[in-house]
């Protein structure tokens, strides 16, 4: 069977769509040999992180692990800096280019203007860019050459933890919200929200999703990333109104999640983002049904490997469920307590989708 997604988009959001341009989609590259280890000594490679920190639990935290593992590999030293706020983007990555670095990873869509300026100004160092296509100018072509777009299709990804959370519910009822409406934030509630709608046409249930409609592309969002009380009433919102699966987008965003869960009392699961947060938040893992992953941390690390044997490439690298770059985590503490079909049916709706059978779409989805 197939089925698509609304393609509704919105005029805003076409602002921040990846555009046709990407239809190369780029494996990171890999490591070489010995042979580029006097490359690599004269090589230094650099961070700057979003609002989130380098401590998120999520995409900030992955992208440095990416970026230190590989250069203890490079037996290199990086070099980081962290962004407390948005007035910070354009001085942090300045402040590497001033140090010398020869490949600066901006971690977040949020630095995408500080990256494309920063870039033309200096074609001699190389950028890369996580979660963003770096086309400002929205002419169908990255704005400076020496940039790689690091994006991910997590739709399909999100897809699958939608029918997961459908098939776990005991209350019909499934909530979403998220940060700020950018693509790469409602991608995972169009994806959500379609698997829960996809979980009912399969087995003839009614399960509802609120804080999220595909249809109208509306719904419900903090105004920033960062935890706090804005977060905790947006998943007070969503409990009250009887949902029982949680799935927040948006870096910290979800540890007001938590803290709205454990005051309510009731058996309330999440859906985490990113990282597998069962393993980054070990703290509250009890709590997590599964998470949406994203590669970043392998893709990073290959990015960072490659600049440094000198093989840099620019193409964009897309991340998707037919290359390991998107997927989902396994339920962990909820094997027990998930349908025993469940995990079966997930493996063929993977395959589906990968076949091509079943067709998953977002107005947020990289165009491919």
């Amino acid at each position: 069977m197939t089925i698509s997604t609304r393609k509704t988009v919105l005029a805003g959001l076409a602002m921040f769509g990846t555009v046709a341009m990407l239809a190369a989609c780029a494996q990171a590259p890999a490591t070489t040999d010995d042979t580029s280890s006097a490359a690599a000594s004269d090589f230094l490679p650099c961070m700057v992180s979003d609002a989130g920190g380098f401590d998120d639990k999520s995409f900030n935290q992955l992208g440095f692990e990416g970026l230190t593992e590989a250069a203890a590999a490079l037996s290199v030293t990086p070099k980081t800096v962290e962004s407390t706020s948005e007035t910070d983007y354009q001085s942090n990555v300045q402040n590497l280019v001033d140090q010398g670095c020869n490949l600066i990873v901006t971690v977040g869509f949020n630095l995408a203007a500080a990256t494309v300026e920063s870039a033309l100004a200096n074609p001699e160092v190389n950028f890369a860019i996580i979660d963003n296509d770096a086309d400002l100018d929205f002419d169908g072509k990255v704005d400076a050459p020496n940039i790689k777009p690091i994006i991910f299709d997590t739709a399909p990804a999100a897809f699958m933890a939608g029918y997961a959370a459908a098939g776990y519910s005991k209350t019909g009822v499934v909530g979403t919200y998220g940060g700020m409406q950018f693509p790469t934030v409602t991608i995972f509630m169009d994806g959500f929200a379609d698997g829960v709608a996809y979980y009912n046409e399969q087995n003839g249930t009614s399960v509802k999703t609120i804080g999220w409609d595909v249809a109208s592309q509306t719904g419900s969002f903090t105004g920033g990333f960062a935890a706090g009380v804005e977060s905790l009433a947006n998943a007070q919102g969503l409990i009250d109104q009887n949902a029982d699966v949680l799935l927040p987008v948006g870096g910290p965003i979800f540890l007001s999640a938590i803290e709205a869960i454990k005051s309510s009392g009731k058996d309330i699961a999440m859906v985490g983002v990113d990282a597998d947060l069962y393993e980054t938040d070990a703290t509250n893992k009890s709590l997590f049904l599964t998470s949406i992953l994203k590669g970043i941390k392998v893709s990073v690390s290959d990015v960072v490997s490659g600049a440094g044997d000198d093989t840099f490439d620019a193409t964009p690298y897309i991340g998707t469920l037919d290359n390991d770059g998107v997927g989902i985590a396994s339920f962990h503490d909820f094997e027990s307590k998930v349908p025993t079909t469940l995990a079966d049916e997930l493996d063929a709706i993977r395959a589906g989708i990968i076949d091509g059978s079943i067709t998953v779409e977002s107005p947020s989805s990289p165009k491919q």
